[in-house]
């Protein structure tokens, strides 16, 4: 045992369904060796990080958007008259969603 190639252990613990998720994984690879088909995942595998910060910025402006377009609806509701400059402000806010959104998705890209 002193002279073994892989001298240290890694262990650790899934539930049921990622045995099964595992399991199937390596049948798709054709590896026949689990502790192969660990150390192939494990060193060979992707890690993605996805920066989701864009996204969020874009949904606190689209919040901001949405609360000035209720406000515009509550004063139309209270008044029974919608006003050209409410239907201008309108048009201006989901103008202004498209261009954040346009903007974000051309920086992720």
């Amino acid at each position: 045992m002193a002279n073994r190639n892989r001298p240290f252990q890694i262990k650790f613990d899934v539930s049921a369904e990622e045995k099964e998720l595992i399991d199937k994984k390596q049948e798709q690879t054709g590896i026949k060796n689990k502790g192969a088909f660990y150390r192939k995942m494990i060193i060979d595998g992707y890690v993605i990080n996805t920066d989701v910060s864009a996204i969020k910025d874009v949904t606190i402006a689209i919040n901001r958007i949405g609360n000035n377009i209720n406000q515009i609806a509550r004063r139309t509701n209270q008044t029974g008259n919608i006003y050209k400059e409410d239907l201008q402000e309108i048009n201006e806010k989901i103008g202004d969603i498209w261009l954040l959104l346009k903007s974000t998705l051309s920086n992720q890209l």
